[in-house]
């Protein structure tokens, strides 16, 4: 593989370092051992999104916006999975990579649910052994991660939830490419359409009054059963 010069990685770093929020940036030829040296070097930064691909490596730094949307959607998940009894184990924004597919991507929310069992008590998840998690969640505020999906299909994540433009959609993954669907196949009875309007609440009336409207809906779709 290519070596990176200490001046390239050097103008790397300080690119992404001061990368303005909901801004882009995309390296195309990049070799696995730098993407692996750039997430060593920015350790744990909050708020950056980096994605690996066959060699080309995007990096994007949320707005305000998205990191509210992202942080309500898993007090969401969390809500529904108190109410229905379910485990859940929230994995947050860890890079799921795999140097044997040369893929690797940042969701802004994974979880684990029906796998929450053989993750419960690992310090480290290694996906070329354990298993993806069941679901990643995109904000789609100022950029597109549609290209994203074939990162997820690749590493094998068996469902997606895009929020954009005011409207979340809910993908499976079937013969490697993701197609819509109603409902999530890991939380019974939800929605994309309960999250938009979640979420949408959030914006309007706060994300607390946003909580509480949702768990009693939730509480209502759990006593029809």
């Amino acid at each position: 593989m290519r070596a990176m010069s200490l001046e390239t990685s050097t103008q790397i770093l300080d690119a992404v370092e001061h990368l303005p929020s909901g801004a882009t940036l995309v390296i195309h030829e990049f070799s696995w051992d730098d993407y692996e040296r750039l997430l060593n070097d920015l350790g744990d930064r909050p708020g950056l999104r980096i994605s690996y691909d066959s060699g080309r490596l995007e990096v994007m730094s949320p707005t305000s916006r998205h990191e509210k949307c992202e942080v309500l959607i898993g007090d969401l998940v969390l809500i529904f999975c108190e109410v229905f009894h379910l485990t859940l184990e929230k994995a947050g924004g860890t890079t799921w990579r795999r140097r044997s597919l040369a893929k690797g991507a940042e969701a802004d929310g994974s979880f684990y649910i029906r796998n929450a069992k053989h993750t419960i008590g690992k310090e480290d998840i290694d996906l070329e052994q354990d298993p993806p998690p069941d679901i990643a969640v995109e904000v789609d505020v100022t950029r597109n991660s549609a290209g994203k999906f074939r990162i997820y299909a690749g590493l094998g994540i068996p469902e997606v939830w895009r929020y954009h433009r005011k409207v979340c959609k809910l993908y499976a993954l079937t013969n490697g490419k993701y197609k819509e669907i109603a409902v999530s196949g890991f939380l019974p009875r939800l929605t994309g359409e309960m999250i938009s309007d979640a979420i949408e609440m959030g914006r309007s009336k706060g994300q607390d009054e946003a909580r509480r409207a949702f768990r009693r809906r939730i509480k209502g779709l759990k006593k029809k059963q």
